[in-house]
């Protein structure tokens, strides 16, 4: 039993502490993976089956002020990533990246960056935490929760293991996107009377795919450059792009394609109705006339026809 104990604490010391970086290892929450596997599996109980069974029966929460300043300070954290990804590319290789394992200050701030890339993604658990209080079902779709559960995962290894060179690009370019849909949920939250001005929401999932394809052409790179990052990441960032863009695009197929469509076919009906009705009201107004173009009543008296005739 005791040799036992210790190869599992060897196996343990092994994953989790001689493979890690030394530089975040010991920072808050990447010690270990139990405390963020603990918060994915309380973030899946309760926007799953606790959350929705406690609003069953109660109104929604309107939450308005708390998402304005919610969805600002995602706005600020995402441009803050965006402005250290800068930062770190004067000297980033595109084709390749190694990660810089040093205590150099740069090497450090990069590190950091990430670290705070990974805490960003714990605080959007809150994006469906506020989708079940004001019972928005139906945002809560398989999307949304596989997107939010994974990335805080993937997000904690990066930290751990290579916080820093070629996978950063991955961070970089998310942030940017987020700085548009939080911009845009920020908007929203100020109500209808900013809402109708707010056109360009269909664009942001554009933008998110476009995302998953870079994204994609960026890390194949890694199939035929070798510069110390790890080649086998590949094995996750691809195959989680393609599944990305699969869902993203069929989310835009089914919320505004088919949306588009059903608004583009309910026009050309009211047009063809219009039409039709246009037509039988010229026929029921259509009178018989004589050569000298009086007219003729189709229940009137054969004599008078004739007589006018």
């Amino acid at each position: 039993m005791a040799n036992m104990n210790a190869t599992e604490n060897d196996v343990w010391n092994f994953l989790f502490v001689e493979l890690a970086d030394p530089r975040t290892n010991d920072w808050f929450l990447m010690k270990s993976p139990v405390p963020i596997f603990s918060i994915v599996g309380l973030y899946l109980y309760f926007v799953l089956s606790w959350g929705p069974r406690y609003m069953r029966d109660r109104k929604p929460f309107k939450l308005e002020k708390t998402l304005i300043v919610y969805n600002f300070i995602q706005v600020l954290l995402s441009a803050w990533m965006v402005y250290e990804g800068c930062v770190a590319w004067r000297n980033y290789n595109w084709r390749c990246q190694p990660v810089d394992h040093s205590f150099a200050p740069q090497a450090v701030r990069e590190a950091r960056g990430v670290y705070v890339y990974y805490l960003a993604k714990i605080s959007e658990l809150l994006d469906t935490v506020f989708f079940v209080l004001r019972k928005n079902e139906r945002q809560v779709t398989f999307l949304h929760v596989y997107h939010h559960s994974v990335m805080p995962l993937i997000s904690w290894g990066t930290t751990k293991y290579y916080p820093g060179g070629h996978g950063t690009f991955i961070g970089w370019i998310n942030s940017f996107v987020h700085i548009v849909m939080y911009t845009y949920y920020f908007l929203s939250a100020f109500g209808p009377k900013v809402q109708k001005y707010l056109w360009w929401k269909s664009h942001i999932t554009t933008l998110q795919m476009v995302q998953f394809c870079m994204v994609f052409i960026h890390q194949t790179q890694l199939l035929y450059t070798d510069c110390g990052y790890p080649r086998w990441t590949v094995c996750f960032t691809l195959p989680n792009a393609i599944f990305f863009y699969y869902l993203f695009n069929d989310f835009y197929q089914k919320s505004y394609k088919k949306k588009q469509q059903a608004v583009t076919d309910a026009a050309n009906a009211k047009n063809a109705a219009a039409a039709i009705a246009a037509a039988t009201d010229n026929n029921n107004n259509f009178t018989a006339k004589n050569l000298n173009g009086v007219p003729i009543s189709a229940t009137g008296d054969l004599k008078e026809a004739k007589k006018s005739l």
